[in-house]
């Protein structure tokens, strides 16, 4: 409400487009504040095997051909591993140290506290302890040459006396170049290829056509390639809604067949709930939003209830309907009503059971449209100051708006499928039950 219309994705849009490529050599990191727990970057491949050198090389191929492609939306490419970090290599002439009589621990040791200190002591005041580290000072420790002459103590096997020679007289040492860090997931090594995304561009999209693009990527025996990060913990939760919604399913279906001793009645119920889903998908593709695979999970979870209690208010009375039917001809509970009397019960139904599930339609699609779209109002100053304070979005529009839109596309597609469809699956099980029992008699 204090932005003034100012969005957060708007501007990363602006900064993202006027810093990529324009500096080389220099990485900008363009990101949303995250929310809850870390998912990872957008695109974040995994390059996994033994050999860090084929790794590198593999991760250079993925880069080259994910560069020369034609996807859209990639922010730029980055790697996990610090290339050229520079290191000094300090070798142990082995026969210059067996010659003195040195040990590799007592010239590694050496170097050691030299350069890291070593604890001799303890300072106590009071009840206080201070550990007294041995070392040398800051400007020795950064000059090669004084690090190469400190002085290596030993005892000489020759004489049996205390000797003493610089380093340099039994070590070699040179300048590189290594890694920054090595990274291992389940014992192997990995290097991370990642990327965000451009404003605009669909993560579940670009990962799509990445995919597709390596899939003829061949990798020795032993490296594996694979998409993770965002990619994978949208897959994982992917798999638990639908895990969640088939078992939701299944318990209803177990319930409304113990309910209705029938197995027709329930599956004309459960229907409802995937003709739902299809409102679901039609309302987010209709008016272009996100499909947020958590949000939207757990949405129509919660449909799936509102939509089997309609349709089970109407097939239940449809029934009530028919057996006041048959108490009325004289006929016993198993016995065939006419079939002008059947959908006489049917339409009947339908119109009585239209005012209830309109209302429950309405009032929830009501009570949720506020958070839909983001609609807020102060009622403590509205109630003290007569000021409202009405604005549109926020943080909790941006979590919750998703969940809310799913419940009212689903539900509004519903009552339809309630009204309309049900009573006529409904019909056209009845008709098919009646002519299946007509033959058997015949």
């Amino acid at each position: 409400q204090f932005r003034e219309g100012v969005n957060t994705k708007d501007l990363k849009k602006r900064i993202s487009s006027g810093l990529t490529d324009q500096y080389p050599g220099v990485d900008f990191y363009v990101e949303e504040m995250q929310e809850g727990p870390s998912t990872g970057s957008p695109v974040n491949i995994e390059i996994s095997g033994r050999e860090f050198d084929v790794l590198l090389s593999y991760a250079d191929t993925v880069i080259n051909r994910i560069e020369g492609s034609t996807i859209q939306g990639i922010e730029g490419l980055k790697t996990n591993i610090e290339l050229g970090k520079p290191e000094l290599l300090v070798r142990i002439n082995r026969d210059k140290a067996q010659r003195y009589g040195l040990s590799t621990l007592v010239i590694a040791s050496t170097i050691r506290t030299a350069l890291f200190g070593k604890e001799v002591s303890y300072f106590k005041v009071g009840e206080d302890e201070y550990p007294i580290q041995l070392r040398l000072a800051e400007e020795y420790r950064s000059d090669i040459t004084s690090l190469m002459n400190q002085k290596i103590t030993f005892m000489n096997q020759t004489t049996m006396m205390p000797s003493q020679i610089p380093i340099s007289a039994v070590v070699d040492f040179e300048y590189g170049t290594t890694y920054g860090s090595v990274e291992r997931i389940d014992m192997e090594r990995v290097i991370t290829v990642y990327s965000g995304l451009l404003e605009g561009y669909n993560t579940t999209r670009v990962n799509r056509q990445l995919n597709q693009l390596l899939t003829g990527l061949e990798l020795p025996e032993g490296y594996n390639l694979s998409f993770t990060g965002e990619a994978q913990e949208t897959e994982d939760t992917s798999m638990f809604m639908l895990q969640a919604l088939l078992l939701i399913i299944s318990l209803m279906m177990i319930i409304l067949v113990t309910q209705f001793n029938s197995f027709i009645k329930p599956i004309i119920i459960i229907a409802s709930v995937f003709f739902s889903i299809i409102g679901v998908l039609g309302g987010l593709a209709t008016f272009k939003m996100d499909f947020v695979v958590m949000m939207t999970g757990i949405g129509i979870i919660a449909l799936a209830g509102v939509v089997v209690n309609n349709a089970i208010v109407m097939v239940d009375y449809i029934g009530l309907l028919k057996r006041r039917k048959r108490e009325e001809l004289g006929l016993g509970q198993r016995d065939l009503l006419p079939p002008d009397v059947a959908l006489a019960c049917v339409v009947e139904g339908g119109k009585t059971r239209l005012r209830p599930v309109l209302l429950t339609a309405v009032t929830t699609i009501l009570g949720l449209l506020p958070m839909a779209i983001g609609f807020n109002i102060d009622f403590a100053s509205l109630l003290s100051e007569l000021k409202p304070n009405i604005f549109f979005g926020g943080d909790n529009a941006l979590y919750w708006g998703p969940l809310a839109s799913t419940v009212i596309f689903g539900l509004a597609f519903a009552t339809i499928v309630t009204l309309i469809i049900i009573p006529v699956m409904y019909t056209i099980a009845q008709r098919a039950r009646a002519k299946r029992i007509r033959k058997r008699l015949a």
